[in-house]
C-alpha cells in the first residue's frame, strides 16, 4: 500500500514530479499554492483532488503520509517540521538558512522512525550511481580532483519573487551549488574541510519597464572545496549563458577518470588512449534532474510498496538519498562560501547545530 502524498508548490519541479509519483502508483491527494488559483489550476492540470492555500488542509489531510516539500526555501523549514510532528514522512528541499537547516534536523532526531530525506535527485541519477560505484571499485585509482561545471540561462523568475533576493534562497550557489555539493560528498565519501569562493551578480537589475527591481542573488559562482583526505574540488557555475545547458561532473584519480555529461557517464583509464562510453542516456532528451527524480521516485515506491500501514516505511531502497543531517552539511558549506565571498580568505567549514539564534531570520507560517 504506497501512502497518499501531499505537494508544497506549484512550480515546474512539481509538475515533473506529480505525473512519476502518479506513475508509480502513488495517490496524489492535495496540493498547496501560495495562491488558491495556482492550486486550483495546478490541481485541475495534474488530476489531483483537492488544492488549497492553507498549509494545515494539506498537513491534515487524512490521506496524506507524504508530503513533498517544493516551496520557494523561506517556507520550507516550517512546514518540514510541522509535517514531521504530526507524524508525516517528509522529502524537502534545501532549506533558506542555517538556523532553519538546524530546526529540520532538530526535528528529524526527534522523529527517527519517519522519512525525513532531502530531494538532491541528482543522487538518484543512474550515471552518479555508476560512478560512485565504480570509484569504490578503484577505477580511478586514488581520487585527487573533482571539478563540476553547470552552466545555463538566467535562474531569476519573470515577476519579481524569492529568487532574486540572496537572503531568501535566490541564486545558483543555493539553488544549483547546493546540489553539486552534496552530490561531491555523496559521490567521494568526502567533507569540505575549507572553502574559498567568489560570487557575483551580473544582472544586477531586472522586471519591465517601470517596475525594475534589484537583484541581490548571484548568477555567477566559482568556489574550490578543500575536502578531507587532501581531494580538492572546483566548481563554477554561471547562469549568463542564455541557450546553453552544460552540465559535467569529473573525478580524476592516479590511474584513470570518469565524466558525467549530462545524463551520460564516460571513463578512461590511464593505460587508455580514448575515453570509453560507460552509460548512455538512451536517446532520451531529459535532463540530469528529471532523470534522477524518475529514479528516485522509484526507489521510494519500492521503500513503501511492502509495507501493510501506509506510514511504513523500509531504509533501504533510499538509503543513498541525502539526510536532513546532509543538507545541515549543505548549508554550512554554502555560509562558508559567502563568508570567504566577503573576506577574499579561505574559511572553515565546521558543521553545528547547538548555539544557533532561535530568533535569526524568524518567519511565519504561511496561510
Amino acid at each position: 500500500m504506497l501512502p497518499g502524498v501531499g505537494v508544497f508548490g506549484t512550480g515546474q519541479t512539481v509538475r515533473t514530479l506529480v505525473p512519476l509519483l502518479q506513475k508509480e502508483g502513488f495517490p496524489v491527494q492535495a496540493v498547496w499554492g501560495r495562491k488558491q488559483e495556482e492550486a486550483e489550476s495546478l490541481a485541475s492540470e495534474l488530476d489531483i483532488p483537492f488544492s488549497t492555500n492553507k498549509t494545515d488542509d494539506v498537513l491534515l489531510h487524512p490521506e496524506v503520509h507524504l508530503v513533498c516539500i517544493l516551496t520557494p526555501p523561506p517556507h520550507t523549514r516550517q512546514i518540514a517540521v510541522k509535517a514531521l510532528g504530526i507524524g508525516k514522512n517528509v522529502i524537502s528541499e534545501q532549506a533558506a538558512t542555517l538556523t532553519d537547516a538546524c530546526k529540520m534536523v532538530t526535528a528529524a532526531r526527534y522523529y527517527p522512525q519517519l522519512m525525513s530525506i532531502m530531494g538532491n535527485s541528482l543522487r538518484f541519477l543512474p550515471a552518479f550511481v555508476q560512478m560512485k560505484r565504480l570509484l569504490g571499485e578503484g577505477y580511478c585509482g586514488n581520487l585527487q580532483v573533482c571539478e563540476a561545471r553547470v552552466y545555463g540561462g538566467s535562474l531569476l523568475s519573470q515577476s519579481y519573487g524569492w529568487a532574486w533576493e540572496e537572503l531568501m534562497g535566490g541564486g545558483g550557489l543555493h539553488t544549483v551549488g547546493s546540489c553539486i555539493i552534496d552530490l561531491l560528498s555523496h559521490l567521494t565519501g568526502r567533507r569540505a574541510v575549507r572553502v574559498h569562493g567568489m560570487l557575483r551578480t551580473f544582472v544586477c537589475k531586472s522586471g519591465p519597464a517601470g517596475g525594475i527591481r534589484s537583484v541581490t542573488a548571484d548568477d555567477y559562482a566559482c568556489f574550490q572545496l578543500l575536502m578531507s583526505g587532501g581531494v580538492v574540488c572546483s566548481v563554477t557555475l554561471n547562469f549568463n549563458l542564455p541557450g546553453t545547458d552544460v552540465h559535467e561532473i569529473m573525478l580524476v584519480g592516479s590511474s584513470g577518470r570518469l565524466v558525467a555529461r549530462g545524463t551520460e557517464l564516460y571513463g578512461q583509464r590511464a593505460s587508455m588512449q580514448v575515453e570509453e562510453l560507460l552509460l548512455s542516456d538512451g536517446g532520451e532528451a531529459v535532463g540530469p534532474s528529471v532523470r534522477g527524480l524518475n529514479g528516485m521516485v522509484t526507489q521510494l515506491r519500492l521503500s513503501f510498496q511492502a509495507q501493510e500501514d501506509r506510514r511504513s516505511w523500509v531504509r533501504h531502497p533510499v538509503s543513498m538519498a541525502a539526510s536532513f543531517e546532509d543538507g545541515l552539511y549543505v548549508q554550512t558549506v554554502v555560509d562558508a562560501i559567502k563568508r570567504s565571498n566577503r573576506t577574499g580568505e579561505w574559511e572553515s567549514v565546521e558543521v553545528k547545530i547547538q548555539d544557533v539564534d532561535p530568533n535569526h531570520n524568524h518567519r511565519t507560517l504561511p496561510n
